[in-house]
């Protein structure tokens, strides 16, 4: 068996999440999913891979994996070009299961869990507008709804707000936009404004909530200390990303000064990125995401030296459908898994717009119907939308790009 035709695909109503279809002379098609600058992605996929992919055995996933990361290491490997190998990793190990017959968990190693917990990123999309719900000063109100679907634990993230923006001196506050530069002071109504998210929550179904809160590294090391501590007579969960991940002793002096678990990051890159925020005990929960990190390969490494400090992994989902069923497989897996992170407006919403399988979720639980490789596969017409983009590169044809 051999790789045949690499086909990246993307369309303008949903801009940053790209797929990857890698098809093989058996007729077999693996799909992968990365999130952010497909046009990138795309060209990495097409410019640099392709000629390290077409015509090789599809089933030798490991050496795929390292020849594709020392050719981009060479140049720095970080971002685009990881982006990239998680998508051909996972649609490569989508090959592997539907040409063995078995799912990717059985794959990896067997479960250790039929079933995972999940909460809710409280994400506005169609008919779930959970954002504007609790943003608007309904979270109890949501959070009664959630418990109600068997949902028992959520995220939000209130700090963002008072942030700074984007817009420099004329847009001097974030809104509500997640992105934005480092703040360096909050005031004392802001932060009691944030508070207030939390203790509505509280105030409204007590303890049966489990309450993550997100932080988007947008606070520095005093600010995020002084949310952390006013968060710590509610129980929160963890305190995800309220720094940037990048100085690894910040984020130990700020876990040094205060109870409340952190969770590091989704933004960090390879078991290279991951290594020290576990040896320099900077984290108490692990987030990897399999469609930026390295994909399953890459992604079962940092699990397992996660496992080694005996430090929980849960995985990051607010990307697309195809990194949420590649989560739930390593999920499955690991022995550390803690929970997943899921996002109804989309598994309940447009992830049905594009995957031939609705992922299986009811009471609060995730779980797998054991199909072979992913269990899922894009729909066919995904590829005739008159908004999708369609690059290809096959043994005839190297290159060529179309639009639908």
């Amino acid at each position: 068996m051999k790789i045949t035709r690499l086909e990246t695909i993307w369309f303008d109503e949903q801009p940053n999440t790209l797929w990857l279809r890698i098809h093989t002379d058996d007729g077999l098609i693996g799909l992968g999913e990365t999130f952010y600058a497909p046009r990138a992605v795309s060209a990495m996929v097409h410019d640099v891979f392709a000629t390290l992919l077409l015509g090789r055995n599809p089933l030798d996933i490991e050496n795929h994996w390292n020849n594709l990361f020392s050719t981009v290491n060479f140049f720095g490997y970080a971002g685009t070009e990881m982006r990239a190998i998680s998508a051909v990793d996972v649609a490569l190990w989508d090959i592997l299961g539907q040409y063995t017959g078995q799912p990717i968990y059985t794959l990896l190693g067997g479960r250790n869990r039929e079933r995972i917990p999940i909460y809710n990123t409280c994400v506005s999309y169609g008919k779930h507008q959970d954002f504007h719900r609790w943003f608007e000063g309904h979270t109890g109100a949501l959070a009664e709804e959630l418990l109600a679907s068997g949902v028992s634990a959520m995220k939000i993230w209130p700090f963002d707000q008072f942030g700074v923006s984007l817009g420099g001196p004329v847009g001097s506050r974030a809104g509500k936009a997640a992105v934005g530069p480092v703040g360096h002071y909050l005031r004392r109504e802001e932060l009691k404004r944030g508070i207030s998210y939390v203790e509505d929550i509280r105030r409204t179904v007590g303890d049966k909530m489990a309450i993550m809160i997100e932080g988007h590294a947008r606070w520095n090391l005093p600010e995020a200390t002084k949310i952390a501590r006013a968060l710590e007579p509610y129980d929160i969960t963890w305190l995800e990303e309220i720094i940037p991940p990048d100085n690894v002793d910040a984020y130990a002096r700020l876990k040094a000064d205060t109870t409340i678990p952190l969770c590091v990051s989704e933004r960090l890159f390879t078991r290279f990125g991951f290594r020290p925020v576990i040896e320099h005990n900077a984290a108490d929960i692990i987030m990897p995401d399999l469609a930026w990190t390295g994909g399953l390969t890459e992604g079962r490494k940092i699990c397992t030296l996660a496992d080694t400090y005996y430090l929980p992994v849960t995985t990051h989902d607010t990307i697309g459908p195809v990194a949420l069923w590649t989560a739930a497989h390593l999920m499955l897996h690991i022995p550390n898994a803690m929970i997943m992170e899921t996002v109804r407006a989309y598994y309940d919403g447009w992830y049905d717009d594009v995957m031939t399988e609705r992922i299986p979720i009811a009471d609060g639980m995730l779980w797998l119907e054991g199909k072979p490789g992913l269990g899922t596969a894009l729909r066919d017409d995904v590829l005739r939308r008159p908004d999708v983009h369609i690059e290809v590169s096959d043994e005839q044809h190297h290159f060529d790009a179309s639009k639908g």
